[in-house]
Parts: C-alpha cells; structure tokens; sequence
C-alpha cells in the first residue's frame, strides 16, 4: 500500500501544481487513499520532495532530480545531507552559479559540490557564506542550478 500511495503522490506531483500536504491530501483521497497529514509529511521526507518555484514563480512540490550515472559518481550521505541542509539559495548569471549559505557553511557546501563532480563545472570557490561554481556554458549554469535547487529546497509546510 505504501509503494502504491507513494508512486501516487509522484504522479500527482507530476500532473498536479500540489503546494501544500492539504492539496496532496485531497488528491490522494480522491485516488482512494485514506491519509493523514502525518503518513503525507513521512512521505514528503522519504521521497525527498521539494518546494520549488515553477516558471509562474508558484510553489509546487516536485521529486528531485534523478541524475543518471553518468551524471554524478555516488556521493556520500554526509556530504549530501552538508549540502541540502547548509545550502539556503542557489541562482546563476551568465556562467557563474551562487549558492548561498548559511554563515561558515560555504566551504562546507564546496566540498560537497566538487564530491559530486557535476559535468560541465569547471571549479568552485568557496567563501563563509557563499559559493561560486564556474559552469562551461550558461546552458550547463542553468542545469547545475536546478540540480542544486532540488537538492538543497526543504520543506516548509
């Protein structure tokens, strides 16, 4: 029943503009499935769910990003968890990406990028709060950015 539910509330996530765990209650029950906030918010934390900002500027839930292997090598859960809990924002301009952390993380959160090899990075420079990855082409900046938007985004519900 839980493989079912949760393949669900992808699939609704998918189709669905799904910002709050009330929504995604409703649209599971509609489906037949009888939820509480509760299992919906283990849910939300095991499928590793974000809220990001669509290309409306609307918050939604979506899954994060599944790189293939030969995206990014395995990293370590350490070094994700550095990276989705110290990362508060990431945004790019031209070629250059900047993420911001919070105060004394940003050589943290660098070491976590360069663990996970992102293709098309050409190097990464760390500060107390802020991180600057150098991308080959403003194409590659974009996709490094939303990777790491999915990676780092929290659930604020």
């Amino acid at each position: 029943m839980k493989n079912q539910r949760q393949e669900a509330i992808l699939r609704l996530i998918s189709t669905h503009a799904i910002d709050t765990q009330e929504l995604l209650q409703e649209k599971l029950m509609e489906e037949g499935f009888a939820v509480t906030q509760a299992t919906i918010s283990r849910d939300i934390r095991e499928l590793k769910l974000a809220k990001v900002t669509d290309k409306n500027g609307i918050y939604r839930y979506c899954a994060p990003a599944q790189p293939t292997a030969s995206d990014t090598p395995a990293v370590s859960d350490t070094l994700l968890s550095v990276l989705r809990h110290a990362g508060k924002s990431v945004d790019y301009a031209n070629n250059l990406v900047v993420v911001k952390t919070h105060a004394g993380m940003g050589n943290a959160v660098g070491a976590a990028v360069d663990a996970l090899a992102l293709p098309d990075c050409l190097g990464t420079l760390a500060g107390d709060d802020t991180l600057l990855i150098i991308a080959k082409t403003i194409q590659a900046a974009e996709k490094i950015c939303s990777y790491l938007r999915n990676m780092i985004a929290k659930d604020i519900d």
